[in-house]
């Protein structure tokens, strides 16, 4: 190689690898250091900002450490890789992979006011079930909030294997005993950011809301009663959260093996001898290996972060005494139909089965799910079991220590949508609540640009930022929406917002009968072994 050619190859690597700096980026001199991001439209972006040391080599299943410091102004231009999460797969509505991902992947993103002081935080955590997703994508765009006067951040979190593993030789190496939760400790990490950090960009550390969708609102519920990360929100928002059942650390309980257990059953279908052998493994392999093998990536009761099941520490009151903003969406599992079971062959077999799998409750849950509608009944028990019920508890719980609560459906449909079978699908208010309806997945289905769908995204961006900025949500575009209450007051997200009383009566309830039996005899989860798939219900003596 001539010198000439060499000194080329140089030139192009510095190129390539230089700092990326707007010319007259804003700079912002925070706690962390300093960071040079972009300004659009009157809001400023912040990319990629490290919140925690890289979780890499001996920092694999460790909880996330201080993050890396730097005393030149850093760019903050580009968006963070998306944590490492499985390739491949059948294409969906929500498939959009990210540019990159890497195992090297806590970092957050900030969108906020040109001229914020003291503004109100949304701290946004994706869904994906704790297998995919990444704060980056576009549907998460800050922007229409941040021109309504709030400062927005998005964060990754460990993923899959790599964030929710546990296991006893893991659960050996802190002093406190405990493995597992890897992910949530990560979000916890970020919302300490956020607490020494965001008021150099102009948000008020003393008014933060948490707010997800999915495994995001899921992770909502977590951070409500998990210890430490109290005193780091003033509120939270929970869109189709869901309070499943959660493997207990170290025993078996409720029909589910321990996560320690699950962790030792990874380990020897990859013919891992231990956890040093996994740790020596390429994190992308080892991902990708532990969907194929059916690892669950899920929260673990270890008595110090979570302290014990969500319905447990909801029905104790232990949960954070915060507002809250909770729904769910009318049809939840339109797309998600893998969570349900066969179909039965005829009305009179899905009878059959019900009577035989729930006892004396089997009249009131063909009231509620009748034969005569099977397969819109088969998706709404489902959907109740996880997401309904859960919405309407969420907010039970937290009217009864006298926080204000606030409970929505979301019910709108577009003409592609519901074309499609998708009316009111999983996840499909997100666009309307970010206002990024030409930002959404390639497969996703495209709602018109018409005036009606603009104002119905304004609206619900009206209502979150009244929430997040005083804790009731408002909107000149909608009715007041009012505090949930015994009648089960709500507001319906259709073509326009409106009151709806009374939501899906005797839903609550059944469901709520259904979780208590399953969990005074422990020998059965509560998530989406329903109806059909439902095993034989206990006894109704067994439920105090």
């Amino acid at each position: 190689m001539t010198p000439l050619r060499r000194l080329l190859i140089l030139l192009a690597a510095i190129v390539t690898t230089a700092p990326a700096f707007a010319d007259n980026g804003p700079i912002v001199a925070s706690p962390a250091g300093r960071v040079q991001g972009r300004e659009q439209g009157g809001v400023q972006i912040f990319e990629g900002i490290p919140y925690a040391a890289p979780p890499v080599g001996p920092l694999r299943w460790r909880p996330p450490a201080p993050p890396p410091t730097w005393s030149d102004v850093r760019p903050a231009t580009a968006f963070g890789p998306a944590c490492l999460q499985p390739r491949g797969g059948p294409a969906t509505i929500y498939t959009d992979p990210p540019p990159s991902m890497s195992e090297d992947c806590l970092t957050l993103n900030i969108w906020t006011p040109a001229s914020a002081a003291k503004a109100p935080v949304m701290v946004w955590i994706h869904g994906g079930a704790f297998w995919g997703g990444t704060g980056s994508e576009a549907i998460y765009d800050g922007s229409a909030f941040a021109a309504r006067g709030v400062v927005v951040v998005t964060i990754n979190y460990r993923l899959g294997v790599l964030g929710w593993l546990a296991h006893p030789e893991l659960s050996a190496e802190p002093p406190d005993g405990v493995s597992g939760n890897y992910g949530l400790l990560d979000q916890i990490a970020a919302l300490e950011w956020v607490k020494r950090n965001i008021a150099a960009f102009g948000g008020d550390p003393t008014n933060v809301t948490i707010a997800g969708q999915s495994a995001g609102g899921l992770s909502v519920l977590y951070l409500m009663v998990s210890p430490p990360a109290r005193g780091l929100f003033a509120k939270a928002i929970a869109e189709s959260s869901y309070m499943v059942t959660t493997p207990d650390l170290k025993r078996a309980a409720f029909g589910l093996p321990s996560a320690e257990e699950a962790g030792e059953k990874l380990a020897a279908k990859l013919r891992a001898p231990d956890v040093a052998a996994l740790r020596a493994m390429d994190g992308g392999k080892l991902t990708d290996a532990a969907a194929m093998a059916g690892f669950g990536p899920f929260g673990a009761v270890d008595g110090r972060i979570l302290p014990r099941q969500l319905v447990d520490s909801f029905d104790r009151g232990e949960q954070a005494p915060v507002p809250i903003l909770a729904g769910f969406t009318s049809g939840e599992l339109r797309s998600l139909t893998a969570l349900l079971p066969p179909e039965p062959p005829s009305s009179d077999a899905y009878e059959a089965i019900i009577h035989a799998r729930y006892g004396d409750l089997a009249n009131a849950f063909l009231k509620l799910y009748p034969a005569n509608a099977l397969h819109e009944s088969m998706l709404a028990a489902t959907r109740d079991a996880l997401y309904g019920w859960t919405a309407v508890r969420v907010v039970t719980k937290q009217a009864a220590l006298g926080e204000p609560a606030f409970l929505y459906v979301f019910d709108h449909g577009f003409p592609s949508a519901d074309r499609a079978g998708l009316h009111a699908f999983h996840a499909s208010e997100l666009p309307y609540v970010f206002g990024t309806l030409e930002r959404t997945p390639p497969n996703w289905p495209k709602a018109p640009e018409t005036p009606a769908e603009a104002g119905l995204s304004d609206a619900m961006l009206d209502y979150w930022t009244s929430f997040m900025r005083t804790g009731q949500p408002r909107s000149s575009r909608g009715p007041d929406w009012p505090q949930y209450d015994k009648a089960g007051v709500a507001m319906a997200f259709q073509a326009q917002a409106k009151l709806a009383g009374n939501v899906l009566p005797g839903m609550y309830a059944f469901h709520e009968e259904v979780m208590c039996r399953r969990r005074a005899k422990g020998h059965q989860p509560w998530n989406w072994n329903v109806g059909i798939a439902s095993p034989p219900l206990p006894p109704k003596g067994s439920c105090p």
